[in-house]
Parts: structure tokens; C-alpha cells; sequence
């Protein structure tokens, strides 16, 4: 089947759902995309929830900015628009799936699952299925699948780890007489062709080209088992997406908290705005500095976008490269990643370290998740014992460790007002690290967030000045109002500073 630019309007697009987290899903969805972009087809890639590893690999095989599709921490309305938007001009979009197809936020929903994004953007779900040690069993699996959810369109399986192409064709009679659905492809039983853990080290491991062998055996293998062409018939079988029909702005979820709601088609950032209750026009769009590299690197593509939509000029800079904080900025962000892992990197140049303390000193608006949390510290100590001072804005060690310190969706509502935040709003996100921060007063903490969680409320991050920092992951498209506001303080920084002078 060979797709043409008359076929885009269609959204051509399939999901790739697991019966649950190791099925396979990753690895039949890097080579999907390999085996399609080989043919000449222009693969756009997104991510089910709020991981940020996978858009990685999706990024590394397609060549172009994989996106994260969340309807728990956005809305319905957000992960359409998304979807609509970032699939315009492609042959077609391949979403992955995150954890089992069903599992989500609620165990007694379809919250933050597979499974909303796939009703969201009604798009076709291939179903991978590991199939080790059975064989009608894996129909009755398949069976379950389908009727947990009617409304859903699981549209073809892969089966995954087959012993042998015998093994694979009993499967496949089995799961085709009782699900009336193709098995469309299988995969060998392959140790080798696993997809490594997610070791800190995996992002640089990406940027330096080492997984291409292991992008390209996926290709390899699934396209030596699997039908292309009814893949590619399935995906043209979605629905067409027609932008009338669509949200005409990605629209945050309506929280009661929150008394203002945003909107992502705010475009056009009003260079006239409030500064100590006076009109100043000012031409010159705020500049907000982005760390970015192997030490710093998850963003979400729609934090950026939205702060650009609000007026910001971006400015990326390394600080693994040697480089400061660039000149002339009005904010900071430091996104989450693995500073841990370049330690004595970060530690060793003073010149952006130096730069941090200055703006915390100047009350320039400086945003830190996670990994940039960290870096804010006084001292980060890694696995193997070695400490190393950071910038000292925040009064608190942080200490790696080999456990989970923290997993899961959170709900931030902010404690304090802040150039982010009023006090009460909210902002969603999630939370993942392997790190613990210890303050050296625990009774005086100034607390960013109030987050909510699966296992309760609890008191997180660090908000003095013109600081927001904190753990949590936030997703700006869950109340764009804060990006906003947070430009909007970045341009009166910017003009006081020309006041100055």
C-alpha cells in the first residue's frame, strides 16, 4: 500500500498497546517506525502518559520531535488538538502505549490509560501480546481485551516471542477463530533484541548513536514477520480528523481551583502589560534560557511551545559544554535529567553555577524540576558516595540512592503566590526520581507545592524570590495561564532591568 499527500487529511494512525508493561510494545514500535520510514514514509511518533524516555527513542528513529498525548494531566480537548496539529503533513503517526492497555491512574476507569487516548483520537489499537508457554490461551487474553472496553477499536494483534513460525501460526488460528480480528505480525523469542533497562545513562547512549544497531534489528525482525501492508490498511481505516471539528484551542482541565482558564490559542503575547499597576509598552520579547543537554533534557515539547506562544524567545545553552548562563536573559528554566550522572561536570563549571547564584540574587524568575532541582542544592552526592556542590540557592543536600524514591501522577497545588502560581491554583504532572533532598531546616522550608498523589497530600519543592522549584514534572497545558504569567514576569523583569541602566 503506498500512501500519497491526498491521503493526509485522513490522519492515517494506529496505537501500539501492550497486555502490559514488558509485552513488547517499545520494541514493535521502534521498529514499526524504522520499517515505515524505509519505505519512504514520513512517521510521526507519540507517547501515551507522561514518559519521557520513549519520545527519546521515537525522536532518535523518525527524526523529528516525538510528542506525549495525556488526557489526565491536560484534557480531552489538549490531546486532540495535540494530536491534530503534530500528525498534519505526515503519511501517518504511530502512538505508543504506556504500562498494559487498561492500566492507568484509576483501576476503576480508563483515566490516564491507553485506552483514553486511543477513544480520544479514535485510533485503531494493535494489540502486542507475549505469548510465551500458551496458545488458545493467548485468544481468551485477546477476548478479555476486547470486552473490557466495546467502545474500543483493537483493530489487529502482534504476537510477541514466539518459540518458532509453528508456534506462531497455532496462535494466530486460535486468536482469529474466537476475536474475529487479524494477527497481523509476530516476533521470535529474542532476548538479544530487548530493549535495555532505563539506566541513566540510556539519553547520552541515544544522542551518541549506539542504539541504531538495535533500532534497526527491531526493523529487521518485525518486517521479516509482519504484514506491512495490512498495518498500513488499518491505520487509513481511522476516522478522518477534521481541524471544524476540533477544539479550536488546546483547553487546560477546569479545575475549581483555579479561577482563570487558558488557552493555548493565546497566540499573540500583548507586549503592554501590567507593571506596578502602570501600562508599559515594550517591544522586546523576554528571553528564558534553557539548559539542555545530555545532564539536562526533559521537556516537554508543549511546556516550550506555550511559553513561545506567550511571547518568550527561547535561548538554549549546555552547561556539559562549558557554557553560562547566556547574557541578557529574563529567566531561567532547568529541566529535569540526569545531573547525577555529570556530577563533577556541573560541579566544575563555576561560571554557570555562579550564574544561577546571580539570578536568584537579581529575582529573576528561575523555574527547576526535578534534575534542575537538584542542581540548586548545596551538594549532590551520587550512588557511589562522591559529593560535589552545586549552586547553594537551596538550603538541602541531595542524596542518590539505588531505591525509587517517588513514582506518579500529582496534582501541585501551589502553596504561596509565585511568578508561576497563585496561591490555591494548580498544576498537573508527574513525579520520578531516584533521589532524596534533605533540608537543613525542615521547620522553615517555604514549600513550592502542596502535591496529591496516590498515597495522599504532601508539602514539596522550594518557592523563595523569584525561585519555583520542585520534583514534580509539570505539564503548563494542564493551566496555561501559568506559562502566562510566568513570561509576563520574565518582560517586567526585563523592563526594570532597562530602567536600571
Amino acid at each position: 500500500m503506498t500512501m500519497t499527500i491526498a491521503d493526509r487529511n485522513a490522519r492515517p494512525r494506529l496505537i501500539i498497546a501492550g497486555t502490559g508493561s514488558g509485552a513488547g510494545k517499545t520494541t514493535v514500535t521502534l521498529g514499526l517506525m524504522r520499517a515505515l520510514a524505509q519505505r519512504g514514509l514520513s512517521v510521526q511518533g507519540f507517547k501515551c502518559g507522561p514518559d519521557y524516555i520513549d519520545p527519546t527513542y521515537h525522536t532518535a528513529v523518525t527524526g523529528r520531535p516525538s510528542r506525549n498525548l495525556d488526557a489526565w494531566m491536560t484534557s480531552a480537548e489538549y490531546v486532540r488538538d495535540t494530536f491534530e496539529k503534530a500528525s498534519a503533513g505526515h503519511d501517518i503517526s504511530i502512538i505508543e502505549g504506556v504500562m498494559g492497555l487498561y492500566d492507568g491512574k484509576d483501576p476503576l476507569s480508563n483515566t490516564g490509560s491507553t485506552a483514553e487516548i486511543a477513544l480520544v483520537t479514535q485510533t485503531p489499537v494493535i494489540l502486542v501480546v507475549d505469548v510465551r508457554s500458551m496458545a488458545r490461551s493467548a485468544a481468551a487474553i485477546v477476548l478479555g481485551f476486547q470486552q473490557l472496553e466495546p467502545e474500543l477499536n483493537i483493530a489487529g494483534v502482534i504476537v510477541n516471542r514466539c518459540g518458532s513460525e509453528g508456534h506462531y501460526t497455532i496462535v494466530k488460528k486460535a486468536i482469529e477463530q474466537m476475536c474475529g480480528i487479524p494477527v497481523v505480525g509476530w516476533l521470535k523469542r529474542d532476548e538479544d533484541m530487548s530493549i535495555p533497562e532505563r539506566h541513566l545513562g540510556l539519553v547520552p547512549a541515544i544522542e551518541r548513536g549506539e542504539l541504531e544497531p538495535l533500532f534497526q534489528r527491531a526493523a529487521d525482525v518485525l518486517m521479516e514477520g509482519t504484514d506491512l501492508d495490512l498495518l498500513l490498511e488499518l491505520a487509513a481505516s481511522a476516522p478522518p480528523l477534521n481541524a471544524e471539528e476540533m477544539s479550536p484551542a488546546m483547553t487546560a482541565h477546569t479545575d475549581s481551583a483555579n479561577a482563570e482558564s487558558g488557552s493555548y490559542s493565546d497566540r499573540n503575547f500583548n507586549s503592554v502589560i501590567h507593571v506596578n499597576n502602570r501600562h508599559v509598552s515594550y517591544a522586546v520579547q523576554p528571553v528564558i534560557a534553557i539548559a539542555r543537554d545530555a545532564a539536562f533534557n526533559f521537556y516537554y515539547s508543549d511546556n516550550l511551545e506555550l511559553l513561545e506562544a506567550a511571547g518568550a524567545r527561547l535561548q538554549y545553552f549546555s552547561p556539559l559544554a562549558g557554557e553560562g548562563i547566556p547574557t541578557d536573559v529574563d529567566g531561567i528554566y532547568l529541566g529535569g535529567g540526569f545531573p547525577e550522572e555529570f556530577a563533577a561536570e556541573i560541579a566544575g563549571n563555576q561560571g554557570f553555577l555562579e550564574g544561577l547564584r546571580q539570578a536568584a540574587h537579581s529575582n529573576m524568575p528561575l523555574f527547576a524540576e526535578c534534575g534542575g532541582y537538584m542542581v540548586l542544592g548545596e551538594t549532590l552526592t551520587d550512588r557511589e558516595g562522591f559529593s560535589f556542590d552545586m549552586a547553594g540557592i537551596i538550603p538541602a543536600k541531595v542524596q542518590m540512592q539505588k531505591k525509587r524514591a517517588a513514582l506518579g501522577y500529582r496534582e501541585a497545588s501551589s502553596v504561596q503566590d509565585s511568578f508561576l502560581l497563585k496561591k490555591g491554583e494548580v498544576l498537573r504532572g508527574h513525579e520520578f526520581h531516584y533521589s532524596t533532598m534533605t533540608y537543613r531546616d525542615e521547620e522553615t522550608i517555604p514549600y513550592a507545592y502542596e502535591t496529591k498523589g496516590m498515597r495522599g497530600l504532601k508539602q514539596e519543592g522550594y518557592a523563595a524570590g523569584n525561585i519555583v522549584a520542585g520534583y514534580t514534572h509539570v505539564h503548563l497545558g494542564s493551566y496555561p495561564a501559568a506559562a502566562r504569567r510566568w513570561v509576563e514576569h520574565c518582560l517586567a523583569y526585563r523592563q526594570e532591568r532597562y530602567m536600571q541602566r
